[in-house]
């Protein structure tokens, strides 16, 4: 007799490292951005099918979960939408590509300094706002809000480091464009997902149940992600400018002026293709918390509910 497999949980053991890794590897393949509406659509009807125990003759394990993976890179798994091409993270890798490396080789001009920070961050509140987690909409007040927010402090903050490094080796400007990014996340992630430190995102228990929605969870979460997309960035956005300042050292750009942003951009890439999964990995999609440490009026109600401190309970991240 067939076994069933499980899929809402993925294919590979996702307590341990590897098993995520291998997760993420498959989900963010830039490779699924050329997927058809066509194969998309068809991926989900298989995945819903099965899931509701219907019989699919023809089709093997492997092509169920095939199925399933596709159906992963493309669809929210909270509200099972179809996200916005740019926002799934199977577009990290070549968008994040061109936008790093091209904030990267013009990062001495005070224009395009604003204006890749700001494309950057326009990207990245897309990617944030298609990827949180939960189900609960957000206003368009309260996105127009956060994303002012946002990207007027990854701005501000490039400008004003670009400022004080004047007086530094040439090397250390290179690496402005990271420090910005950086604490940009810290800001643009938060801002794009405040309706979640309001209204908390949903826990469930180990059966899948949902029991409230938590505002403690919400803030594990977006420190989570905040963390891994640093991590992310890091090899793309601190390598690089090592190894273009010896080739302008060397005299290689003043001889080829017109390679400079095609190499910073495959460099990115390169270092994008393994960062991105490998740092989405660094946290359970399905993270845990004790019902402990959950805010005192859900944790109160849990507890009278017959639910124990130490019970672990479990919440979907977002990417």
């Amino acid at each position: 007799m067939e076994t069933k497999i499980d899929l809402d949980k993925p294919r590979f053991d996702q307590s341990t490292y590897t098993g995520r890794a291998k997760h993420f590897f498959i989900t963010t393949n830039p490779l699924n951005v050329f997927k058809t509406s066509k194969e998309l659509d068809k991926a989900k009807d298989i995945v819903v099918r099965y899931k509701a125990g219907e019989h699919l003759p023809g089709l093997t394990p492997d092509d169920i979960w095939r199925a399933k993976h596709t159906y992963d890179s493309a669809f929210h798994p909270d509200t099972g939408e179809k996200m916005f091409l740019p926002g799934r993270m199977s577009f990290q890798v070549p968008g994040n590509m061109t936008i790093t490396g091209c904030m990267m080789t013009f990062y001495k001009s005070t224009p395009a300094v604003v204006f890749w920070q700001w494309f950057n961050q326009t990207f990245n509140a897309v990617v944030n706002y298609t990827n949180r987690s939960g189900d609960s909409p957000i206003s368009v007040q309260r996105l127009g809000v956060s994303y002012v927010l946002a990207t007027g402090g990854a701005v501000s903050t490039a400008l004003l480091i670009n400022r004080q490094v004047g007086r530094f080796p040439a090397l250390i400007g290179r690496f402005v464009p990271f420090a910005a990014v950086a604490v940009a996340n810290c800001i643009n992630i938060p801002c794009m997902r405040s309706q979640e430190l309001d209204s908390g995102i949903p826990v469930l228990d180990s059966e899948g149940r949902r029991l409230g929605d938590s505002t403690a969870a919400a803030k594990r979460a977006i420190g989570q992600v905040v963390f891994s997309r640093i991590c992310m960035a890091t090899p793309g956005m601190l390598i690089p400018p090592i190894l273009m300042n010896r080739l302008e050292r060397s005299g290689f750009l003043a001889r080829f002026p017109w390679s400079g942003a095609p190499i910073q951009v495959l460099l990115c890439g390169a270092f994008l293709t393994f960062a991105t999964p490998m740092c989405c990995a660094l946290f359970p999609q399905m993270a845990s918390v004790r019902v402990s440490a959950l805010e005192a009026p859900l944790r109160d109600r849990l507890l009278k509910e017959g639910r124990k401190p130490d019970e672990v309970l479990y919440y979907n991240k977002g990417l």
